[in-house]
């Protein structure tokens, strides 16, 4: 571990809104940690004009243990590389998987507390040569964990997607009572020992229409999510449902619940970006180590315009150190 508190910041698709939050958020966020951003100096150079935001006295550092030395630093472990908002290209993509790959390293060599991604294209990835459905997936293989789960988290709004980036026409076939079970345990494990959640109250969505409405509908509920519910009380974990997903959103409910399990990706995104106001922060559990992500995307059509908000982004940074704190490895404040 660091003698000093480090949160990593990868630098995201620099063609995109990632070095335009990440100065922003720099400026603002006021936490007890060094934040050390992967990326080469002259990259966010580029968008210190857009966003009004002077780096001359942040320095560049070639080596890691530089960082806590300073408040923020930017580590220059990239290619040499000229932005272009807006554009989408594979040499971007290229650049994004190197920063995210150093964060990777810093946080299994314990030498960062914890990493905070900038968004990235998943077209550009993928046309830079990695074939990955998004950061999620990539950093639990590299992690060597198959137990993850993805996080959206606003305050005591926690979402958890079942299923997470796979088409829609295959939603149903991936969902499976051992996988709930399984799911829902590491959820579990994880409000207790890193949110201090002594014992949680889990709400998990139904897959059909009203919930299967008694089978007529759909009987996913009846024959996969209400016996993986009774698998999970049986072994004391406080869970109800399967709920009908717009209800249970539009009555308030969703209020009740420390953590909700939702069915498939959109089920349980499109509430809570509605109901966080652009201050959710998506991040991994079940890794070895800490990792948020503001819960947007590229942004290609405002990138170098000045105008990305920053909201997330902060709140990611935030979130990063507050889940350190009750890490293994901890953050002593």
């Amino acid at each position: 571990m660091p003698s000093k508190p480090l949160i990593a910041i990868t630098s995201g698709d620099v063609n995109g809104i990632g070095p335009e939050i990440i100065l922003k958020s720099a400026a603002k966020i006021n936490i007890p940690v060094s934040l050390v951003i992967l990326g080469n100096k002259s990259i966010f150079e580029f968008y210190s004009a857009s966003t009004g935001i002077n780096i001359s006295n942040i320095p560049e550092i070639d080596s890691v243990e530089e960082a806590t030395h300073y408040p923020v630093s930017f580590l220059k472990c990239l290619d040499n590389f000229v932005p272009k908002p807006g554009v989408l290209s594979a040499e971007a993509g290229k650049l994004a998987m190197q920063s995210v790959n150093k964060a990777i390293e810093l946080c299994l060599s314990s030498k960062a507390s914890a990493v905070v991604t900038a968004p990235i294209s998943k077209e550009a990835v993928n046309l830079a040569g990695y074939d990955i459905p998004g950061h999620t997936e990539y950093l639990a293989e590299k992690d060597g964990n198959p137990e993850f789960l993805m996080a959206l988290i606003n305050d005591s709004l926690r979402v958890i997607p079942l299923t997470i980036h796979i088409p829609i026409a295959k939603v149903a076939t991936h969902i499976t009572s051992s996988l709930i079970v399984a799911k829902t345990k590491v959820l579990f494990k994880t409000l207790v020992d890193q949110f201090g959640l002594e014992k949680p109250k889990i709400s998990i969505l139904g897959l059909n229409p009203h919930a299967g409405d008694g089978g007529i509908l759909g009987k996913e509920e009846i024959t996969i999510i209400e016996p993986a519910i009774k698998l999970l009380e049986k072994e004391g974990i406080h869970v109800n449902g399967p709920h009908p997903a717009d209800a249970f959103f539009a009555s308030g409910y969703y209020k009740e619940a420390d953590a909700i399990v939702s069915m498939y990706h959109d089920q349980g995104l499109i509430p809570f970006k509605l109901l966080s106001f652009g201050k959710g922060v998506n991040t991994t559990l079940g890794l070895s180590f800490v990792r948020t992500s503001p819960d947007h995307g590229t942004a290609f059509n405002i990138a170098g315009k000045g105008i990305a908000n920053e909201g997330s982004m902060i709140q990611a940074i935030q979130t990063a150190f507050d889940l350190a704190k009750n890490a293994v490895y901890k953050i002593n404040s």
